[in-house]
């Protein structure tokens, strides 16, 4: 029974934990398919375009935004984030769920979307304030005023947490995990996202007429 494929959107404020609990479920079900958003931020080391972002200027960027190709876009610390449509509609078609790491400005487009009835969305929420702050000074990627901007920004994020289908609080990376997998289960096992279930209802009421 081929099913039509699920929007699935991760969201929390920075350092919460989404971009690992992510790779988590990547490795846990091979078929789900990331969806690589377009930036017109710089590289980081190790990144690559078309693997971990597809990179561009602000002026391409505005071309694809303006040419109705972006599934949903913001502006996020003075550089464009978007995701491009057309490879989530084809994965849709196919059967394949697509994977969001996106932040809640992201999340409520895509909702808000034609696809929005095939979207299940999650917040995932820190413990606490101070594992936040410690989480995103152990990446050491970040300048002291982007963390002090992230910090900033965190507490609005958070605010969008009831917007959500289903909340997270990342006490333990296990157990989060853990969590995601039951939701993720128990959504594609929906009797509404399995569309053949009329054609085995039926036959198994044709066995008990046939007995």
């Amino acid at each position: 029974m081929r099913r039509r494929g699920l929007l699935i959107i991760l969201s929390s404020p920075s350092g919460a934990g989404k971009s690992t609990l992510s790779k988590r479920l990547m490795n846990w079900d091979p078929t789900l398919r990331f969806s690589v958003s377009a930036t017109t931020r710089a590289p980081r080391p190790g990144e690559e375009h078309g693997r971990d972002y597809y990179f561009s200027t602000p002026e391409e960027f505005r071309g694809l935004v303006g040419a109705g190709q972006m599934l949903e876009h913001a502006e996020v610390f003075g550089n464009f984030y978007g995701t491009p449509r057309a490879p989530v509609e084809a994965a849709m078609a196919e059967g394949r769920d697509t994977l969001f790491d996106v932040d809640w400005q992201g999340g409520q487009q895509i909702r808000r979307s034609a696809l929005g009835k095939d979207v299940v969305s999650i917040f995932i929420l820190p413990p606490s304030i101070a594992a936040l702050e410690s989480r995103l000074r152990g990446r050491g990627q970040d300048s002291e005023e982007v963390i002090a901007k992230r910090m900033a920004k965190s507490r609005d994020e958070i605010s969008h947490w009831a917007e959500y289908d289903y909340v997270v609080v990342n006490h333990d990376l296990d157990r989060a995990e853990a969590e995601l997998r039951t939701i993720l289960t128990a959504e594609r096992a929906r009797a509404d996202r399995q569309p053949g279930l009329n054609d085995i209802v039926r036959g198994l009421n044709e066995e008990f007429e046939a007995r």
